[in-house]
């Protein structure tokens, strides 16, 4: 009663190409929308941020990876001597720069 007979099917052929392309057609979607909204977003924000950091010169208000905020004494194609207060310098590899400050950004509004 809770049996149901079983029906012997034939044996399928090799597959055919239209079937293959049917079957990979979403994973090529997946990685277009993939590629789209993740990668392509990602690669211009750190272009960005690398044209930026070679621009650093002397003057510009900076930012350290750790979170040190200063301005720029000297700059070298490694090392950047920034300068936290009066007197008290140190140096940082510029590729661990987080950020240039823009000038006009760090100046208080006046109330």
């Amino acid at each position: 009663m809770f049996i149901t007979p079983a029906f012997a099917q034939t044996a399928g052929g090799p597959a055919s190409g239209a079937s293959i392309a049917m079957q990979m057609l979403p994973l090529v979607l997946i990685f277009a929308v993939f590629y789209l909204l993740l990668l392509r977003p990602q690669q211009k924000r750190m272009k960005a941020h690398k044209a930026k950091i070679d621009a650093v010169k002397k003057g510009d208000s900076v930012v350290t990876g750790g979170g040190l905020v200063g301005k720029v004494a000297r700059v070298d194609d490694v090392y950047v001597d920034i300068e936290l207060a009066p007197g008290m310098k140190v140096k940082a590899v510029k590729s661990t720069l987080s950020d240039v400050i823009d000038p006009m950004a760090a100046k208080p509004a006046n109330d």
